[in-house]
């Protein structure tokens, strides 16, 4: 009886500014049979810093949030 902890992503791009939504899924399964799971949602918005992200997060928020997004959320903000 060997218990496993499995974790695994998905992404969803949302909205007008580019927000990336991250879903974390994580599982437990004992020999092979999942136990249970939950989820973990978080959202990175164009200003955040994503130094210490993943390279998968970085790769999408460089191809996503181009200068016209981040200035377009900047001035949302200071509404």
């Amino acid at each position: 009886m060997a218990l496993e902890k499995v974790i695994t992503y998905d992404y969803e791009i949302r909205g007008e500014f580019k927000h990336i939504q991250e879903r974390q899924r994580t599982a437990v399964a004992e020999d092979g049979n999942e136990l249970s799971f939950s989820y973990h949602r978080r959202v990175l918005t164009p200003d955040a810093d994503i130094s210490s992200e993943s390279d998968e997060i970085k790769g999408m928020a460089s191809a996503l949030w181009t200068d016209a997004v981040k200035a377009a959320w900047a001035a949302k903000q200071a509404e």
